[in-house]
């Protein structure tokens, strides 16, 4: 894929240091496991999520502290169309309310103890700068893609290494695991395209109700996106060009997170539909991106199960939740966390003197 990357030196660069994910090539982490007073494998997923984490790491010798989900915002022209239930104002008030810490991913992040960063993409109206908000918007939302391009190339571009840019950032003081989370009013129509494009599905596979459309308006919304891409026909060889022709600032960002972490072997928690069509963007621009991510869980979005399925990524939960923001993503850190301690904390047969069946 070199043509992707002419003058691209930061991305370029950020990619060619990915390093493939083995899983327990020593088998340290299973006979760790196996030295715990309990039956061999009855853990289950989260004797898993601990073997993935820490084969991410490369040591068992790191827990987890420093835990962020980040909270994009970007707006999106496509609402022109009638695609959301909600005006594009709420993107706004939405993270107005991120800031002052009273949203639902505020809440479960402070149950699973980790710190959110709220940051503007590309939301359409300005906001006041403030404590809990990272700016890094250089335009106010994205074109109508129904239209033609949602974006230049060199927007695209940005907007990945925004957010690798805000991984480095955060590096600063400390980063252990990511969530990832999404905010944007009508930012189910460009995911759903993206999906379909890269996934080689039809878009009515890929196209669910977002902010909870009729039936009529989900029709409608699917022959907007198919619009679009017969307009700007995205190459889906091309994973820079999906993302401009019919993506957004906060999916750019989110493919930038995917593969800023990745960088530093850190774990990414996929939250539900938008984030994952961003880890679809990053994982086409470099497979082993792949190897760091875990899905949260499953979205009520319809589309979601088979964005999953394309990543070959079996999500923790399903809790029917469509709400975005990061909140699944809280839910499945709380989870590896959970296997990570169990690893670390839980007292062997000869510790507990347990007679050791296996001995």
């Amino acid at each position: 894929m070199q043509h992707i990357y002419p003058q691209m030196p930061y991305l370029k660069q950020t990619i060619e240091n990915i390093e493939t994910v083995l899983i327990d090539p020593q088998g340290h982490i299973k006979a760790r496991f196996d030295t715990l007073a309990i039956p061999r494998g009855s853990l289950g997923r989260l004797e898993e999520l601990a073997t993935i984490y820490y084969s991410i790491k490369g040591s068992l010798s790191c827990g987890i502290r420093h835990k962020k989900i980040f909270t994009l915002a970007g707006d999106h022209g496509v609402i022109a169309e009638g695609v959301s239930a909600f005006p594009q104002q709420v993107t706004r008030e939405m993270v107005q309310n991120f800031i002052r810490e009273g949203a639902a991913i505020n809440v479960l992040a402070r149950q699973t103890g980790a710190k959110v960063i709220v940051v503007d993409c590309g939301v359409a109206s300005n906001i006041p700068p403030s404590p809990g908000l990272k700016i890094k918007k250089w335009k106010h939302g994205t074109n109508n893609m129904a239209l033609g391009p949602a974006m230049s190339r060199e927007d695209a571009v940005k907007s990945i290494e925004m957010g690798i840019e805000l991984i480095e950032e955060e590096l600063q003081d400390g980063l252990d695991i990511i969530g990832l989370g999404d905010m944007g009013i009508a930012n189910t129509t460009p995911s759903s395209a993206i999906f379909s494009v890269l996934g080689n599905v039809d878009v009515s596979v890929a196209t669910g109700r977002g902010t909870g459309l009729n039936d009529q308006a989900v029709q409608k919304k699917i022959a907007v996106i198919e619009k679009a891409i017969a307009i700007n026909r995205p190459d889906p060889n091309d994973p820079i060009d999906v993302l401009a022709k019919v993506g957004g600032y906060e999916i750019g960002g989110i493919v930038g997170l995917c593969l800023g972490a990745a960088r530093h072997r850190i774990p990414i928690v996929l939250d539900g539909f938008i984030s994952t069509a961003g880890a679809i963007i990053a994982s086409a621009l470099e497979p082993k991106a792949g190897n760091y991510f875990i899905a949260s869980h499953v979205s009520g979005e319809q589309g979601h199960k088979h964005m999953l399925k394309f990543l070959g990524k079996e999500p923790l939960l399903n809790l029917n939740m469509r709400l975005g923001e990061g909140t699944g993503a809280a839910l499945g850190i709380n989870l590896i966390e959970a296997g990570v301690k169990l690893l670390n904390e839980m007292a062997t047969f000869q510790d507990a003197s347990v007679s050791d069946p296996y001995s």
